[in-house]
């Protein structure tokens, strides 16, 4: 399980998404539930997953009313089984119930981001390292990114400011690979310096320019088993575009250090996992 995510990460999000979503008030609760009438629930996985997003889960919650209690049963990361219960709670009915889909949105598409992470972890054998990119839903990156790692991926950057990857419209803006690259070592850059390849020149020219990390971009096979022979551990090399899972088997025993995949965070699936309510018979007895 990756270090988990501090509130302030999602604090203010949840606060957003509820906002979005209540509104000036549930009128369906409203009208039908009495705040006083208690309720309990479980989280069921309808099909085999990767959880995460459990202490966003909790900041609903908390945030819709701190008196409901969450139990978790498992961590962020865990491979849930069909009909698996991650987690329980239990607190006031109406509060339950107008938190609910706020929380299922966020641990559905969390758990979707990790369950498709974890498939490809898979699929690379240990062979190939899997990475995230910049393709997220503006705003989610954090919370996207956290779920790749609980898949069982990494990021090479968080966004703009933490890396440094000359791409294709970097290169024809800046004169060329090696005059790109020659620009940022001028300007005292210390960070790992990767370039983008679409063909074998371009492969060549990021060799004698020297950068860290060459990504050979849409490349078929043969062309990228050169590419890699060519690199010979002079940089590290990634591979781009288009992935599938057959596609990272294939490309595993080429010798590639890793493969970056926007899918993860742009296209993964909601998990399916739902939140089953019934009223708590011991808590309204009390609650009379």
């Amino acid at each position: 399980m990756p270090e988990p995510l501090p509130p302030a990460a999602y604090r203010d999000l949840v606060a957003r998404a509820l906002a979005e979503d209540v509104g000036s008030g549930d009128v369906t609760t409203s009208a039908l539930v009495s705040p006083a009438i208690p309720a309990r629930g479980e989280f069921q996985a309808k099909a085999p997953c990767v959880l995460c997003g459990l202490d966003v889960v909790h900041e609903v919650f908390r945030q819709v009313d701190a008196s409901i209690e969450c139990v978790a049963i498992n961590r962020d990361g865990d491979a849930l089984a069909l009909g698996e219960v991650p987690a329980l709670v239990n607190g006031p009915a109406a509060s339950l119930l107008v938190a609910e889909r706020t929380a299922l949105n966020f641990l559905q598409y969390l758990s979707g981001i990790a369950t498709l992470t974890r498939a490809f972890v898979e699929a690379a054998g240990g062979r190939l390292q899997i990475l995230d990119t910049r393709k997220t839903t503006p705003g989610l990156r954090a919370l996207a990114k956290y779920a790749v790692r609980c898949g069982g991926g990494a990021s090479y950057r968080t966004g703009l400011y933490d890396g440094v990857l000359i791409k294709d419209n970097h290169i024809r803006i800046a004169g060329g690979i090696r005059a790109a690259v020659e620009r940022a070592r001028t300007r005292g850059i210390t960070l790992p310096i990767e370039v983008e390849t679409q063909s074998l020149e371009d492969v060549d020219d990021a060799i004698a320019a020297g950068a860290d990390i060459i990504m050979l971009d849409n490349l078929d096979d043969r062309t990228m088993q050169t590419a890699i022979s060519r690199i010979a551990g002079r940089a590290r090399v990634e591979v781009s575009g288009g992935m599938t899972l057959a596609r990272v088997r294939a490309i595993a025993a080429l010798g590639a250090d890793c493969v970056s995949i926007g899918a993860l965070t742009h296209s993964a699936p909601a998990a399916d996992i739902s939140l089953e309510l019934d009223a708590d018979p011991l808590g309204a007895e009390d609650a009379r």
